[in-house]
């Protein structure tokens, strides 16, 4: 499967496949930060073992390792992603999974930003075009800033221990 020759960073790029080659780059690259948007984690083979092993392998290489997910809509994260779940209740001193509220249920991308150097950006949830970039700054700062704006519009966060009595 040679189609990730058409992986070239900094230009729009289709297919759900190169993308979710591409989310491995992304991931593999990040060593202290990972920031990351979404509207469920339905896109991009999240629930794949790959991925439960690229989040496992950031979470636990580097003690001061930050992971932060925002999404709109936690339930695919919750029940079909059994592994980054199980993640979150290992790593959550150093790993949050937030809930946006309704006023930024409006966006239609998703991102992803390493160690505020390299990112991924789908331009719309419904098409698998996208662009990556390794080593763009300036990119991500922008980016980092759309995701603080989102931080803030987020209204739950995920736990993986239920309260009662």
């Amino acid at each position: 499967m040679d189609n990730f020759t058409t992986l070239v960073p900094n230009e729009i790029i289709a297919g759900e496949r190169l993308y979710e080659a591409a989310i491995d780059l992304i991931l593999a690259s990040a060593q202290s930060e990972l920031l990351i948007f979404d509207q469920d984690l339905r896109h991009g083979d999240f629930a794949s073992v790959k991925k439960f092993e690229l989040f496992q392998r950031f979470l636990s290489d580097n003690r001061n390792s930050r992971l932060t997910i925002v999404l709109q809509n936690t339930t695919f994260f919750q029940e079909k992603c059994p592994r980054l779940y199980k993640l979150l209740a290992i790593y959550g001193h150093k790993m949050t999974v937030y809930e946006t509220n309704n006023t930024a249920k409006h966006a239609k991308d998703c991102f992803i930003l390493a160690d505020q150097q390299h990112y991924i950006k789908r331009i719309h949830i419904d098409q698998a075009r996208f662009k990556y970039a390794f080593n763009d700054a300036e990119s991500v700062l922008q980016l980092q800033s759309r995701f603080q704006d989102l931080l803030e519009a987020t209204e739950t966060t995920v736990s993986v221990t239920r309260l009662g009595l």
